[in-house]
């Protein structure tokens, strides 16, 4: 069975939003999707295979070369960073604008059950996708039938 995890929705479903408009302290109010310096985090889309993990990270906008992928020991930490300038020298005015964007998240594999030397990443419109095969150990085994003697 496929599991399909979606975490860190950015807007909160609206049948929610109405249902707990009145009614909910809005300091509870969903802040998942922000870090701790009030940033924007990218969503995550988690699911499990047969065969590997799979993880989805929603980041439009961006470059490969914008992402750094480090696994050590069994934390796996997706982190961007992009920095943009732009001059604007005209007649009468003189203009600069500068923009940053930065982003880290980690995720605790579980223990013994990834092959790290052959975890793969891609980065195609607009969705950065980091592939974690399973070790064969942890792989689905098709029912065996067992012969009574």
């Amino acid at each position: 069975m496929n599991v399909l995890k979606r975490s860190n929705s950015f807007y909160p479903a609206f049948p929610d939003l109405w249902d707990n408009f009145f009614g909910a302290d809005l300091k509870g109010w969903d802040n998942s999707n922000f870090s701790s310096t009030n940033t924007s985090l990218p969503a995550v889309n988690i699911k499990e295979t047969g065969e590997s993990y799979e993880i989805e990270v929603a980041a439009p906008g961006m470059n490969k070369k914008d992402f750094n992928v480090i696994l050590e020991k069994n934390i796996l930490s997706i982190s961007s960073e992009k920095k943009e300038e732009n001059t604007a020298n005209e007649k009468n005015f003189s203009r600069r604008e500068f923009s940053y964007q930065s982003f880290k998240r980690s995720f605790s594999l579980p223990e013994n059950q990834v092959e790290g030397e052959k975890i793969t990443a891609k980065y195609n419109d607009g969705i950065l996708c980091i592939t974690l095969p399973k070790k064969e150990e942890v792989k689905p085994k098709p029912p065996r039938e067992i012969k009574i003697v």
